[in-house]
């Protein structure tokens, strides 16, 4: 890890990683660096990931473009190979595509791991992480044990990287975190999601968590693989609810304390993932992480912990059985 950082106000050349079956981040992701061309990227999202196109096509030029620092290399490896990397180039104005991932090495300052599925994390990110350099790792950061305690010694051995949902920074929930007072003690929350739990469930989980902050217990995930519904316990006694099947809306989570009510939701998506970003690169400047290690830990378990409950007949897993070291 003998790689200078943080990398303070240097231009920033950046990687980035994918995609997985429903995830298309790296056009959007790397649009929100470099612009994009609305004509290729509509081409190539507006069938299967349409609300890239949709939210994208809101924003006015002024808003794209992160101060001295650009996606320069994109590398597409399992779901979609070199052909589609390079739509997305020409879409999101990337000057360099990778058929290997390898190629990036010393050529990028930093790396986006731009999928979804946690258990494929540690063998995409492991070059990297190894080679020194600063990731941001898309949600959720990992899904079994074993991987999670894989990252935690890549952290304690002074590896830089963050992980994150964008619903953190949803703008009805952003204020939220930070004060609901007129709420009183919160009592319950129910934050429903669309997908699968091992890819979209991060979301739900980081939309609430900073709502309470650390100190979850246990999960019961009494549901299966295509419908979820797992039930979350803190030791505030509040309790949260997650349903989640496709089809069902990725939008809203509802808030109910013993002095008031809130349903927060709001469809500014470009807001979330920009700020997302805004955030990487000021980790990368000043080394200041986000949200605390501990906390992104202490969510992956929840994950981890929702997987092996659904798969042990929906029995509560206590999160003191998922060790990270």
């Amino acid at each position: 890890m003998a790689n200078q950082f943080p990398l303070g106000d240097k231009e920033l050349c950046i990687g980035i990683l994918g995609m997985t079956e429903g995830n298309a981040h790296p056009f959007s992701w790397s649009a929100m660096y470099n612009g994009y061309d609305k004509d290729v990227m509509y081409e190539w999202t507006h069938e299967l990931y349409p609300s890239i196109p949709d939210y994208l096509g809101k924003q006015p030029p002024e808003t794209f473009g992160i101060p001295s620092a650009h996606i320069t290399h994109v590398c597409f490896t399992g779901y979609e190979d070199r052909a589609m990397a390079e739509n997305c180039a020409r879409a999101s104005r990337i000057p360099n595509v990778c058929t290997d991932p390898l190629e990036m090495l010393g050529h990028v300052d930093a790396v986006i791991c731009a999928t979804d599925i946690g258990a494929e994390h540690v063998e995409r990110c492991r070059p990297f992480i190894e080679a020194g350099l600063p990731m941001f790792i898309d949600k959720p950061l990992c899904d079994n044990e074993e991987d999670l305690k894989t990252i935690v010694k890549w952290h304690d051995e002074g590896a830089h990287f963050i992980s994150s949902s964008s619903m953190r920074y949803e703008k009805s929930i952003e204020p939220y975190q930070k004060c609901h007072y007129e709420l009183g003690e919160i009592r319950y929350i129910l934050s429903p999601m669309a997908k699968k739990w091992e890819t979209y469930g991060m979301h739900a989980v980081e939309a609430i968590f900073d709502l309470l902050g650390p100190g979850f217990t246990a999960v019961q995930n009494g549901g299966t693989y295509e419908k979820n519904w797992v039930h979350l316990y803190h030791k505030n006694g509040c309790y949260v609810d997650i349903p989640m099947e496709y089809g069902m809306t990725s939008r809203g989570v509802v808030v109910l304390g013993n002095r008031g009510s809130a349903q927060l939701s709001d469809g500014d998506s470009y807001y979330a993932f920009k700020k997302q970003m805004d955030n990487f690169v000021h980790f990368l400047r000043t080394g200041e992480e986000p949200t605390p290690f501990s906390n992104t830990v202490e969510m992956a378990k929840i994950i981890i912990a929702g997987i092996r409950s659904r798969e042990e007949g929906g029995r509560m897993v206590e999160l003191s059985e998922i060790h990270e070291r």
